[in-house]
């Protein structure tokens, strides 16, 4: 593993959970971030000191980066109005991987939960401004934290951790709003691109739009022209393995959808292992997930985690956990958490030139390549012969495009929680409390429509490479290019071009 310059170990010194973990920097094993309100001013002083790199693209990139920071943590401390970064900066499943063998990983994990009373303690200084709608968001969250943890000292800091946003959830702000500028500046800084917020609700609804057309067409396939398409999606889900059969239809999925990225050869490596098994006890909150083979760690398996519903829940949140997995939607799930979307990625990234591509990752560019990639797949002809695949891509979209129109209706005060769940039950099959649960995630994940919009500028640059490269336009060019700049900031992936 290289040793990182100075200006860029300032930046991951203020991303210390993502280059821990996303990026395999393991030197930060057994440590946590200062994320106290001086800590954090402290880290962002030694932001930009130190030569840019040498290559144009990469200093470019940089700088996004540290502008992000500095509009996260300087301009809107997010650090003070959102637990969220501090669970990050608590979580121990980072541990669980096998990256290492397990007595190192044992020893990082005791060593950083030794440091939970120093991270509670910033936690608790930090966090003066939580709305009530975020904390009480988070808090099962905050809670679930301390699972399997046994250690005395850690658990007395957790509690007072829980307190603490348990009175933020009863007497804070109720409004969560960051308002209009704020989310345009966050989602804008992160990706070297300023944001238009109008527009992009109003590409937001278009694309809803195109997205219920192809459904209908897709539904018709299926011999369903005269029902409502949402109502055709609602019983397609409930046709579904079994809690047992779960694990076992992801695998089979997987290997079709790794043997269809290399047969169509859509992607730069199709090398690697890709396991499919249950997540690990610290991760069973999230349905279906990559945890892939960071680019700073040695080659070994990457792990596509399914978590199949807790037996002991009531038989009705079963089924409602099982319907993810249904032979509709678990085909796109596949094709996105593994071939050609975050598994092919992390291939790529272990091979892109330089460590700013490897490490800085753009959430945005990461998610709208994996959901561009879902779409790609109905476009290259998987399960050509199976309607229900395509339906699934469509339906999984529908829901990121009603993440974006409620991240950005919520935050500029255009919404309430209430009317984003509402539309989650108008534009998509979910409905109760799954869209409620969809709609409150805006109140403390502001960017959370980046799969859509990612997508989207993914496929206008696709558009514009066809144009501009004619003849010599092929996917595998476009695709080798882009995967090229590692995850780059959205505003900068024209540099292909």
């Amino acid at each position: 593993m290289t040793e990182l310059d100075a200006r860029l170990r300032a930046i991951t010194d203020l991303i210390v959970a993502e280059a821990r973990e996303g990026g395999g920097r393991h030197e930060y094993d057994g440590r946590i971030q200062d994320l106290s309100p001086e800590g954090v001013r402290t880290g962002l002083t030694r932001l930009g000191q130190g030569p840019a790199p040498e290559d144009a693209h990469d200093a470019e990139h940089l700088q996004v980066f540290e502008e992000s920071l500095r509009t996260q943590l300087g301009e809107l401390e997010l650090h003070r109005k959102n637990p969220l970064l501090h669970l990050s900066n608590l979580d121990l499943a980072c541990y669980d991987r096998d990256y290492a063998p397990e007595e190192e990983r044992a020893a990082a994990k005791a060593a950083h939960l030794a440091l939970w009373p120093d991270a509670v303690r910033h936690a608790i200084d930090a966090l003066d401004q939580v709305p009530a709608p975020v904390a009480q968001s988070l808090l099962s969250a905050v809670k679930g934290l301390a699972a399997g943890v046994t250690d005395e000292a850690a658990l007395e800091a957790h509690g007072r951790l829980v307190r603490h946003v348990e009175r933020a959830a009863a007497e804070g702000d109720p409004d969560a709003a960051l308002g209009g500028e704020a989310l345009a500046r966050l989602m804008g800084t992160a990706e070297g691109l300023t944001v238009d917020l109008g527009r992009l609700a109003e590409r937001a609804d278009a694309e809803r739009d195109r997205l219920m057309a192809l459904l209908a067409e897709s539904c018709a396939k299926l011999g369903e022209k005269d029902r409502a398409p949402l109502d055709v999606v609602r019983e397609l889900v409930k046709d579904h393995p079994d809690a047992g059969g779960v694990i076992e239809a992801a695998r089979v999925g997987t290997e079709k959808a790794i043997a269809f990225t290399r047969e169509k050869d859509l992607v730069p490596y199709h090398d690697g292992e890709c396991l499919v098994g249950p997540a690990p006890e610290s991760r069973r909150w999230a349905m279906a997930m990559m945890a892939w083979n960071s680019p700073g760690e040695p080659d070994g398996p990457s792990w596509y985690h399914i978590t199949p519903p807790d037996p002991s829940w009531p038989e009705q949140d079963q089924e409602e956990w099982l319907e993810v997995f249904s032979r509709t939607t678990l085909p796109a799930i596949n094709v996105h958490e593994v071939a050609p979307g975050h598994f092919s990625h992390a291939r790529a990234l272990r091979r892109a030139g330089s460590d700013v591509r490897r490490l800085l990752q753009s959430m945005s560019f990461v998610e709208g390549w994996a959901h561009y990639a879902e779409e790609l797949c109905v476009e290259e002809g998987f399960e050509a012969d199976d309607p229900r695949f395509e339906i699934g891509v469509w339906v999984e979209a529908l829901i990121r495009v009603t993440r974006l129109a409620c991240a950005i209706g919520v935050h500029t005060g255009q919404m309430t929680v209430e009317d984003g769940a509402r539309r989650f039950e108008s534009d998509t099959h979910l409905a109760g409390p799954a869209a409620l649960s969809e709609a409150r995630r805006a109140s403390f994940d502001p960017t959370y429509g980046r799969y859509t919009w990612g997508k989207l500028l993914i496929l206008d640059l696709r558009a514009r490479a066809r144009e501009e490269w004619g003849a010599g336009f092929t996917l595998q060019r476009f695709h080798k290019a882009l995967l090229d700049l590692g995850s780059p900031p959205l505003g900068l992936i024209d540099r292909i071009l």
